[in-house]
């Protein structure tokens, strides 16, 4: 299944690309690819760090601290696009959801593969490179996006991990006519 997964996101990546130079239908949808695929993974099933409440709670503040420092940032600076369209160039909102989400990927998921991580990052990473070749924005722009993103994320997991701890670890130890047996339940 992760697999699978993977080659959906790169190939709606590599589908983007195709697009017209500005349209920018396939990067609204590709940078929210790496959120989805955590709620995707998780209503799959697939075992996560978190349980679904705190899994929402924090990808939502993730979302929300990076939504708001991309948005403060792209109003006070007011740097004009590469193509001239506008003064919001920097920094990049895609970039900046595309890695939030996938380092949120990775928190939830990373355990399981590390390809899961892999995908996330390669699909925010194509992502930014295909906002800089249709000239939407600047190198810097979605370098910025991206440190925002995981910036973001990385203070919203560490926040909600210091208010909600992890369960403290199972630990049982059983005899059977094999010997004795350790398990260790996260």
């Amino acid at each position: 299944m992760h697999k699978t997964l993977i080659a959906l996101c790169l190939t709606v990546t590599l589908n983007a690309s195709a697009q017209q130079r500005h349209s920018d239908a396939a990067d609204d949808v590709l940078q929210y690819v790496p959120y989805a695929s955590v709620f995707v993974l998780k209503a799959a099933g697939v075992e996560s760090s978190h349980q679904w409440t705190q899994l929402a709670a924090t990808a939502a503040a993730s979302w929300v601290a990076s939504a708001g420092t991309a948005y403060v940032l792209k109003h006070s600076i007011q740097e004009w696009r590469p193509d001239s369209t506008d003064r919001r160039s920097f920094p990049s909102g895609h970039s900046t959801f595309a890695f939030a989400g996938a380092t949120a990927l990775r928190h939830e998921f990373g355990h399981l593969s590390p390809w899961i991580t892999v995908g996330g990052y390669t699909v925010a990473t194509l992502t930014a490179i295909d906002r800089v070749r249709r000239d939407r924005h600047h190198w810097y722009d979605v370098c910025a996006g991206a440190a925002i993103g995981i910036a973001a994320t990385e203070l919203t997991y560490y926040v909600s991990d210091l208010l909600f701890p992890p369960k403290q670890k199972n630990i049982s130890l059983g005899i059977t006519p094999a010997g004795l047996d350790l398990v260790v339940r996260w």
